[in-house]
């Protein structure tokens, strides 16, 4: 059925032509409350990554006009070397993960010169005068891998803190977490961690 619509000559009415060609509106006023509660969603939910290191102190720069190089005795130096496929060698001689730690321990608390008053070492020859003397020089091949490396540090590290705990429960008979400040500075005096890395570019 066809719909006529009759207007006057003078008064002509357009209301309904604008309803008809009026353009849709979309609701954005929620808008900024979805984006505010995407942007919650993604900060709860993403997981940040948090990288590790080896915390280590590194010494001070060497003063100018001074000779800071200092010459060792090979017997204060434990040489521990790890090869392109991990291997782990001591002095020139393959070791276990599992044994490297005795080694180290009992390389720094030898008490080779009978100075320290505090050891237990054996005395021998062959290892460090002392805890303040010894040192552990650490070298990779260009390819060793990284787990290796980073299982060495760890043994490394381990013996250190084991001998620092032996000293606290004999000395000052007391936690760990008990020690003040200068009788924390007395026990890494006591074992001082001298750690020398090089990687051999072949």
């Amino acid at each position: 059925m066809a719909l006529f619509l009759k207007f006057n000559k003078h008064n002509v009415n357009f209301s309904i032509m604008r309803n008809t060609f009026k353009t849709p509106e979309v609701n954005a006023g929620s808008m900024a409350d979805i984006g505010f509660l995407l942007l919650i969603f993604f900060l709860v939910t993403t997981t940040i990554a948090n990288d590790k290191g080896i915390a280590r102190k590194l010494p001070p720069p060497c003063p100018p006009g001074e000779k800071c190089d200092v010459e060792l005795n090979e017997r204060n130096v434990l040489r521990i070397n790890i090869n392109e496929t991990g291997e782990i060698m001591v002095n020139k001689n393959i070791v276990e993960i599992d044994n490297l730690r005795i080694l180290i321990k009992d390389f720094i608390d030898n008490n080779g010169d009978a100075s320290c008053n505090f050891c237990s070492g054996k005395g021998l020859a062959t290892a460090s005068d002392n805890p303040r003397e010894a040192s552990i020089s650490l070298t990779t091949h260009r390819n060793t891998p990284y787990k290796s490396f980073i299982t060495v540090q760890d043994e490394i590290t381990a013996a250190y803190l084991e001998l620092r705990r032996t000293y606290i429960s004999a000395v000052f008979k007391k936690e760990e977490k008990l020690l003040t400040q200068q009788e924390m500075q007395q026990v890494r005096e006591a074992y001082p961690l001298h750690i020398s890395e090089a990687s051999i570019r072949q």
